[in-house]
């Protein structure tokens, strides 16, 4: 199977280009602005892949509250032309969606499953959520719902919280964490596995549809600092603050954990707790 890997100098695209090796075509916006429609048809049917992996996104949540037609562009719009020159092709689009889709808590606290009601709150996740009805509209889709990703220690052009945190960590003594939203950090290397495992089984062994797929368990961004620093072997106090005090300009979810039973029951590759995921990351750069 050829594969379009959108979004590959990213995090989840290079890793999944890494791990798919020949399949993988990968693409990003250097090379193809998916936001114009005729470009990214004409390129789409030059390359016909046999399937699109998206993972090209507008993630820089709070500057998305000054640029949201930006944003949409790439979050919706961009998706729009995929799942369309994915149906012309009878090719399956795997979109990558977020856990920020449920900005709002539960009544009761519990992981969400796959057919919650999304409640998103702030432009990136309003957009992420048009992103995945617009992928949701070619029949073969799968929308692979994740959390707060980190790649490999190895993959030096990564920006996420680990590599955030042990930079801080080298500057100062003390660093104030966010500890008022719940959600699951998730290691890149077992996400890609799992997208990996959903597409080669898709349209036989795994329907169509919805998945949420993070590493085990839930913690906050503070505990998860404390973590980091821990299996660092470094000093760094970690304080605890609210989201307010943080004072992000975009809203945060309080609660984003994500129910992965569906996803598990597949018998796709095990998603580890998150502490024997961050570990792995230590170990195994």
């Amino acid at each position: 199977m050829s594969i379009l890997v959108t979004g590959a100098h990213g995090q989840l695209g290079g890793e999944l280009c890494r791990m798919l090796g020949d399949r993988a075509t990968g693409i990003d916006v250097d090379s193809l602005d998916l936001t114009d429609a005729p470009a990214a048809t004409a390129i789409i049917r030059r390359l016909r892949p046999e399937a699109i992996i998206n993972c090209a996104a507008y993630t820089h949540v709070d500057k998305a509250e000054m640029e949201p037609e930006k944003c949409r562009a790439v979050n919706v719009t961009a998706v729009e032309h995929l799942a369309e020159a994915c149906g012309k092709l009878d090719c399956p689009l795997i979109q990558i969606g977020t856990d920020y889709v449920f900005g709002l808590p539960p009544a009761t606290p519990r992981p969400w499953r796959e057919d919650d009601p999304p409640r998103p709150q702030g432009v990136y996740a309003r957009t992420k959520l048009e992103g995945e009805r617009a992928a949701a509209r070619c029949i073969k889709h799968l929308i692979v719902r994740t959390c707060g990703l980190y790649a490999r220690a190895a993959d030096r052009r990564a920006s996420n919280f680990v590599r955030t945190m042990l930079r801080l960590g080298q500057e100062r003594t003390e660093v104030r964490v966010v500890d008022d939203q719940r959600c699951t950090p998730t290691f890149v290397p077992h996400l890609a596995q799992a997208i990996i495992f959903l597409l080669n089984e898709a349209g036989s062994n795994v329907p169509w549809g919805t998945y949420h797929v993070t590493n085990g368990g839930e913690t906050t961004w503070c505990e998860f600092a404390v973590e980091i620093f821990r299996m660092a072997g470094m000093k760094t106090v970690v304080r605890p603050i609210d989201s307010a005090e943080y004072g992000a300009p975009a809203p945060r979810p309080a609660y984003s954990v994500l129910d992965t039973e569906a996803y598990h029951r597949l018998g796709g590759p095990l998603m580890p707790d998150w502490k024997a995921a961050l570990a792995e990351y230590f170990t195994k750069p």
